[in-house]
């Protein structure tokens, strides 16, 4: 313990969820986020995984590009919007 510390928590708070910024609508848009991920029927969520792998993007991927563009992509006709996909990935090590 360093000198002159009464043992005290430390003042310096953990980074928050929602960054250094204001909480906005953070956890409107959390609940939804989860809704539209974890609400999904079973059957509707094993095609969609099914789907995404046949094309070589994850769940979520896929997912994504149906809740945000309303299409259901497909490896023939869409082949150049499935490698921009990709190609925005995060690197991994």
């Amino acid at each position: 313990m360093p000198a002159g510390s009464n043992g005290g928590p430390p003042l310096n708070d953990s980074p928050r969820p929602w960054g250094d910024n204001g909480i906005g609508n953070y956890f409107e848009w959390k609940a939804a986020s989860e809704k539209a991920f974890n609400d999904v029927p079973y059957d509707i969520a094993v095609m969609r995984a099914r789907r995404a792998e046949a094309m070589g993007l994850t769940y979520r991927e896929y997912t994504l590009e149906i809740l945000e563009r309303g299409r259901y992509l497909s490896a023939d006709a869409d082949a150049e919007r499935i490698a921009e996909i990709k190609r925005r990935r995060p690197i991994r090590y």
